[in-house]
């Protein structure tokens, strides 16, 4: 296997994964700022990756498989940890329902791919609108600078919260047939 630049992009943002979290934990001033400019700059390298892959035409098995287990990874990771900030049950229950939300659909995309049929749970809009709406939610309720800041996170991440839901239940609708089948 050959590195290319978009899954080295890749590999970047899963190191970047530990270097969150201590930044998170940091007893500074600045340590909550630091942290969301560290899932920010995830969240770039994301982007990018995907568009220099498909640009380059440098996509690859290896790039295919560890793009989503990074974006997963990091994404399961803020909302622990704002959880715990928090330590909240209006912060808790939307982080554990998307936490639980990608576990059942990725899941059910393995299981459908194993059937042939991944492309009836492809990504779609409700899910791309889904990620939006998460990434500036995590974004702000890291950053925390003041109330106004976490109450827009707070509006954000009950958004996503709500895409959440229906894209899920998106995902389970195209499924429907193959997983109530006999």
């Amino acid at each position: 296997m050959r590195l290319n630049l978009p899954t080295i992009l890749t590999l970047i943002r899963i190191a970047l994964i530990p270097v969150f979290v201590v930044a998170f934990y940091l007893p500074f001033s600045w340590s909550a700022f630091f942290a969301a400019l560290i899932f920010v700059i995830a969240g770039f390298t994301d982007w990018l990756d995907g568009y220099l892959a498909r640009t380059l035409n440098q996509t690859t098995r290896f790039g295919a498989f560890l793009d989503p287990v990074a974006d997963k990874v990091m994404v399961a990771i803020a909302l622990v940890l704002i959880a715990e900030h928090y330590g909240s049950i209006w912060i808790t229950l939307p982080a554990a329902t998307m936490i639980a939300r990608e576990v059942i659909i990725s899941a059910l995309r393995e299981w459908m791919a194993e059937l042939g049929k991944r492309a009836s749970v492809a990504v779609s809009w409700v899910g791309k609108f889904k990620t939006a709406s998460q990434m500036f939610a995590l974004t702000m309720l890291l950053w925390r600078p003041d109330s106004f800041i976490i109450t827009i996170g707070y509006i954000a991440l009950y958004a996503a919260t709500a895409l959440t839901y229906w894209s899920m239940y998106q995902y389970l609708l195209a499924a429907k047939d193959d997983l109530l089948a006999d």
